[in-house]
């Protein structure tokens, strides 16, 4: 018998390309897909899976009771990807990632009490570490979030062990570099950029633009995040990360060249409210499980802008939303 597995937001970015790749291996037997369909999350980004004999999509909220305790029967291994991620909006409104990223996470570990998964592993972000002047920084250092949205995934981060230690609920916690990769939605840079360059529209990069992120393909951290479902030692939290520290400028620049676009289509706007200089975590505790990242950045980071480019129809509906929720920082 292989695995039930559950997982929510599996109809977002990350989260499809992770059920993308479990519907290929042999142990799993049975993939729920629990997600609400909000703007971000599209049933397009599960193409060619949706009707593998693996999977059940479930339309449901993680913060809603009756949809996550039918959603957690049965189910060996719980991978919440399912959140409110986009640091802009939560400078808008911090009150969806405040229902989602807390008391989401507080429904889904309530729940996870009574069905007693094998291992729930939930899905943070290296922004609750705050900025990284220097060096990397490893999984014991102290969270220092700078925007509503972190502060919302290290408050899920305190829920998970707070349950693990009372409760006794399986958590692993993955704390994931800046991914990249197919399916992102265009509120979020590398999308959003190619839809402007393809307009030929100008690519606003916030301040200075030497903001430093490390950047993971995401296929790669699906990788890391099945390896910690077999191999992670529950109660304990893993860094993944890629070691390919690149300003943001540096990336619009390769961009436009992969696209043959003017480098005059660059401008620099108002820096947004606290804005993180850099991010770069150790990820040396996940190598010792034996994972590291395969992609070579200019060449994975090439075949995604050449994704985008080539489905204009994929992004072009969704475009003119994003853009009306890119947060302008006030005063």
């Amino acid at each position: 018998m292989g695995y039930n597995v559950l997982i929510t937001g599996g109809a977002g970015f990350i989260g499809s390309n992770f059920a993308r790749m479990l519907v290929g291996e042999s142990d799993i037997e049975h993939i729920k897909i629990l997600d609400k369909l909000t703007y971000a999350g599209s049933l397009d980004n599960l193409e060619n899976i949706l009707d593998n004999p693996k999977i059940e999509f479930i339309r449901g909220d993680i913060a809603d009771p009756d949809d996550a305790g039918r959603a957690m029967q049965n189910i060996d291994w719980v991978i919440n990807f399912a959140a409110e991620s986009h640091v802009d909006r939560s400078l808008t409104d911090a009150s969806q990632f405040i229902r989602t990223n807390i008391e989401g996470v507080r429904n889904l570990l309530e729940i996870a009490r009574d069905t007693k998964p094998k291992k729930f592993l939930q899905i943070s972000t290296d922004e609750v570490y705050g900025p990284v002047l220097s060096g990397a920084t490893d999984e014991t250092a102290r969270l220092k979030p700078s925007s509503p949205y972190s502060a919302s995934k290290a408050a899920a981060d305190m829920l998970c062990n707070a349950y693990l230690v009372s409760f006794g609920v399986p958590v692993i916690i993955a704390r994931s570099a800046n991914n990249y990769g197919a399916y992102q939605y265009p509120e979020k840079l590398i999308p959003r950029f190619v839809a402007l360059a393809m307009q030929n529209k100008e690519l606003p990069l916030y301040g200075d633009g030497r903001y430093v992120r490390d950047w993971l393909f995401v296929e790669d951290n699906c990788r890391a995040l099945l390896l910690l479902l077999r191999k992670g030692e529950i109660g304990e939290i893993y860094n993944i990360g890629a070691s390919e520290l690149h300003e943001n400028i540096e990336v619009a620049k390769i961009l436009l060249d992969i696209l043959e676009k003017p480098q005059k289509l660059l401008t620099n706007v108002e820096d947004r409210l606290g804005h993180d200089r850099r991010y770069c975590v150790d990820w040396s505790e996940i190598e010792k499980l034996g994972w590291k990242p395969k992609a070579h950045f200019h060449e994975q980071f090439e075949k995604t802008i050449l994704w985008y480019r080539d489905r204009i129809e994929w992004w072009n509906h969704k475009t003119k939303e994003a853009e009306n929720f890119y947060c302008k920082p006030s005063a």
